[in-house]
């Protein structure tokens, strides 16, 4: 069995669509980042997307843990020309599509941008390529929201739609454990 430790990065402060665009996060709960390396397994390797909110977060939360290369296929899901916009801008400019980006996920892609289904494929991809040569059976990922989504997903046996209800807060944990072809997802957003 591998057990994927999920930590989604620190806060942004964004109020746009952040995909793509390297924005920083903000480490100042100190507490609470020291909570979150705690709660994670103590021998567990920290690997993370290679955008700097991300890379940020795994290096505050590793600690003594191995520190492994950044991986670009766990980066959030790419928005396209909708990166750097607000959800209103969005709406306006692209009132049907925007709705079914989110309302019948799967397919549809922004301008530019990557569909759930291409985005999850990247995700799973690099997901796969770790569970073929595990660099241990827990293993702590610091990424994104829509890609900790893509898990998630996977984890409950759900439809995308179904996996965009969940709430994935900066800095929670969410636990996806696979053995063999069987996935679970015991543990989502928990905050220490």
């Amino acid at each position: 069995m591998i057990r994927f430790w999920w930590v989604r990065h620190g806060p942004t402060h964004e109020t746009a669509f952040t995909g793509w665009r390297d924005v920083p996060a903000d480490l100042s709960d100190t507490a609470l980042i020291r909570r979150v390396s705690e709660t994670l397994p103590a021998a567990a390797p920290v690997i993370s997307s290679d955008l700097s909110r991300a890379v940020a977060t795994a290096d505050a939360i590793a600690g003594a843990r191995p520190r492994l290369p950044h991986r670009a296929g766990l980066r959030e899901f790419d928005f396209g020309d909708w990166d750097g916009k607000h959800w209103r801008e969005v709406a306006e400019s692209h009132p049907e599509l925007s709705r079914a980006y989110w309302e019948r996920p799967g397919e549809p892609a922004p301008p530019g941008g990557e569909s759930w289904n291409a985005a999850a494929a990247r995700i799973d991809a690099e997901i796969d390529a770790l569970r073929k040569a595990p660099p241990a059976a827990d293993i702590i990922i610091v990424a994104h929201f829509g890609t900790i989504l893509t898990q998630v997903r996977k984890g409950l046996g759900v439809t995308p739609y179904e996996a965009l209800a969940h709430r994935i807060d900066n800095l929670s944990i969410t636990r996806i454990e696979v053995d063999g072809d069987g996935w679970r997802a015991p543990l989502i957003n928990h905050l220490p």
